[in-house]
């Protein structure tokens, strides 16, 4: 059998079984997710066993060290994939659930029902979790999924796709819920990207390169974020002890994270006091600063930072850089934001309402912050529990994305006979 019609009988099958998780009671699902996590905590030593056998080869060929630090698993680990299902099983679900309902004149009852996606294919990479995360979101809102991850974790992910399908079984559901396409082989995922008819959703989680080839290759709807270049602006009336603390931990805490600091914004009427001692206070964690002309003029030690270039206003380093630039006034850093940031995250420190009204209103990003850390742009941060993904799309669903962003509404009208004159 070609990968092509592999990977067809992959989508028939979760496109069959579909139509069974539509039907499954809240009972039932968690019920699912119980089995599963107690086959992963039953199965952590096969579980390291199997990610032992992935770092080896890793390491052989050459993986960078954050790569696979994303990539280990460890008991505590384990336990935390097995607790993040128990999670997800607490929450509420969403399927089924009336909203917007309203008597029509004529009596008719109308209102919105939310209900499952359909088959959702997810393509990511080197974070076993995701295997985990992925399956339980789609299991918790009636959605059958297509798992595709790297070809870096295939033995972790093969080991915990047996507990899925073990916890299917206890559990009494259909095994082909959640399926897992087993091939390295690169030409699994253009197979997937070109089943328009049995697909209904594609979330790739990982780097641009694969959100670029998803975009590209693919006519089925895609729920992505490209770039995660975060934005924090301070105001002249800003706690400046504040600002500094979310300017540290938004850009120190993780560096290879999508909700980091990546550009931060100055007003101009700032304490040049202020200016230099942030400064010294990111240098002193490491980072490298790439500054703007006007900034740069009024640094006690110019030498210590770079001038910036055109393309570091756009660029998400994913590392201890962070290009900081002087601005005129919020409606300054607003037309900073919209032209150079990627919709993900953006934050103003300020103790005026205007500015935050303002800068709330016309930040035309996924989440915007005020006088918070852009680390919170997180779906357990935001009560959502796991999150299968960031969308800074606007249709459908936008920002982090949990049980609710995985339905979709159809209309439901409730009548005692009427008939349309």
């Amino acid at each position: 059998m070609s990968i092509q019609q592999d990977i067809r009988r992959i989508g028939e099958s979760a496109k069959r079984a579909a139509s069974a998780a539509r039907k499954a009671s809240t009972a039932d699902k968690n019920t699912a997710l119980a089995r599963i996590a107690a086959a992963i905590k039953a199965s952590a030593e096969a579980l390291l066993r199997a990610n032992a056998e992935d770092l080896d080869r890793a390491q052989t060929a050459g993986l960078d060290t954050p790569s696979l630090d994303r990539l280990a698993l460890t008991r505590e680990g384990i336990d935390l994939i097995s607790e993040g299902l128990l999670q997800i099983q607490a929450l509420q679900d969403p399927v089924g659930q009336i909203s917007q309902l309203s008597a029509r004149p004529n009596g008719l009852e109308i209102g919105k029902m939310r209900t499952p996606i359909g088959v959702i294919g997810i393509i990511y990479e080197s974070r076993p979790n995701v295997t985990i995360d992925a399956a339980g979101l789609c299991i918790k809102s009636g959605n059958a999924a297509i798992l595709r991850g790297g070809s870096e974790c295939i033995s972790t992910n093969r080991a915990l796709f047996e507990c899925i399908q073990n916890g299917l079984e206890d559990a009494g559901m259909e095994a082909g819920w959640i399926q897992l396409i087993q091939t390295t082989d690169r030409e699994a995922v253009g197979a997937l990207l070109g089943l328009d008819d049995l697909v209904d959703l594609i979330i790739p989680r990982g780097g641009k390169g694969l959100i670029e080839r998803v975009s590209r290759e693919t006519r089925i709807p895609i729920l992505k974020h490209l770039d995660g270049n975060c934005h924090l602006f301070v105001h002249e009336d800003a706690d400046l002890a504040m600002a500094q603390s979310l300017v540290l931990n938004g850009k120190t805490q993780r560096y290879a994270v999508c909700n980091a600091l990546e550009t931060v914004l100055l007003h101009r009427a700032l304490p040049q006091a202020f200016l230099n001692e942030l400064m010294s206070a990111l240098q002193a964690e490491g980072v490298e600063i790439r500054v703007c002309e006007d900034t740069r003029a009024r640094l006690a030690a110019p030498e210590k930072v770079r001038l910036a270039e055109t393309s570091d206003w756009s660029s998400e380093y994913l590392a201890p850089i962070l290009a900081v630039k002087t601005c005129d006034g919020v409606d300054d850093a607003i037309r900073h934001i919209n032209q150079y940031g990627s919709n993900h995250t953006d934050v103003i420190v300020t103790a005026g309402l205007s500015a935050a009204q303002q800068f709330l209103r016309e930040v035309d990003s996924s989440s915007v912050m005020v006088n918070a850390s852009s680390r919170f742009a997180d779906g357990f941060e935001y009560g959502l529990g796991a999150e299968i993904g960031i969308s800074t799309d606007k249709l459908h669903a936008r920002g982090p994305v949990g049980l609710e962003g995985l339905t979709s509404e159809k209309f439901v009208v409730m009548g005692t006979g009427q008939i349309r004159q």
